[in-house]
């Protein structure tokens, strides 16, 4: 597999976290499980064939994109078809940062796939993969993609009030109350609420949940002694049932599992089990 990643220089690095390209041969797994990190993605897929995702909770309803899709913010698990080669390219935005690119309330994405061609327009959307076909090396692609989204939005922004609460809750996400930032910006909690959910896709309390569970798939990928009780304790849970339950709403696996089955990336896991059981 070949890979690369390349992050953004001002004003994209505000909402992109990194932009990137791989090509793959087809993995020992078929099905590779995507974890939820409150984020949304971009993909572009540069063979000629479609794009599979694979939804619900058992992973096994197939949805077929072609050429582009919007991967929404997730609060649940999807997987992709990891049984062909795949020649891909993508944007992963910051949380909240696909908003500025997209004029569309992000909460219709929870947990939705979209092709982009319904949100930035048949041509748009062709065109910026015609330009991924002709560039000739992962970085001039990434290049590709950086100008289609400043020519959608040449001066991007985002909302003061989610900026100050993202801020808030990534220090913190198992402490912040919604109270806390609305007495700091002024909005009435529903107001908050709402607004927070347009420009994310998830309710604060379950992007907080979502983030938390984030922090402990990275002490778990860490390389340290796993000692479950205080990996719960560590990031904030009231005890170990409560991790335990957690973990299994956002990944479909328990953590003994996703321990057993990682494989260097955080986020991506084969699908090597039909059962959900602990």
């Amino acid at each position: 597999m070949l890979s690369y990643r390349y992050k953004p220089s001002p004003p994209l690095d505000r909402f992109v976290e990194v932009i990137w390209v791989m090509e793959s041969g087809p993995a020992p797994h078929k099905k590779e499980r995507l974890l939820p990190d409150g984020s949304v993605e971009f993909v572009f897929d540069l063979n000629e064939g479609a794009f599979p995702i694979f939804s619900s909770e058992k992973l096994d309803r197939c949805e077929m994109f072609r050429g582009n899709v919007l991967c929404g913010p997730h609060s649940q698990p999807f997987a992709i078809d990891t049984s062909i080669g795949a020649c891909v390219a993508g944007i992963h935005f910051k949380p909240g940062g696909a908003r500025p690119f997209v004029n569309v309330p992000f909460g219709e994405f929870h947990n939705a796939h979209i092709g982009l061609d319904a949100l930035w327009g048949r041509t748009a959307t062709n065109r910026v993969r015609e330009q991924l076909l002709e560039a000739r090396t992962p970085q001039l692609k990434a290049a590709v993609l950086g100008r289609a989204l400043l020519a959608a939005t040449p001066i991007p922004s985002r909302h003061s009030a989610v900026a100050f609460a993202l801020k808030e809750f990534h220090a913190a996400p198992e402490a912040r109350k919604i109270s806390d930032i609305t007495e700091k910006i002024g909005l009435t909690p529903r107001r908050f609420i709402n607004l927070f959910r347009d420009e994310i896709g998830l309710t604060p309390k379950l992007f907080c949940r979502v983030r938390r569970f984030q922090r402990v798939l990275r002490q778990i990928s860490a390389g340290h002694s796993i000692h479950w009780a205080d990996i719960a304790l560590k990031c904030g849970y009231f005890d170990q049932a409560h991790f335990i339950h957690d973990f299994r709403a956002f990944s479909g696996i328990n953590p003994s599992t996703y321990s057993a089955d990682y494989l260097g990336h955080v986020n991506h896991v084969p699908v090597k089990h039909s059962s959900t059981k602990a």
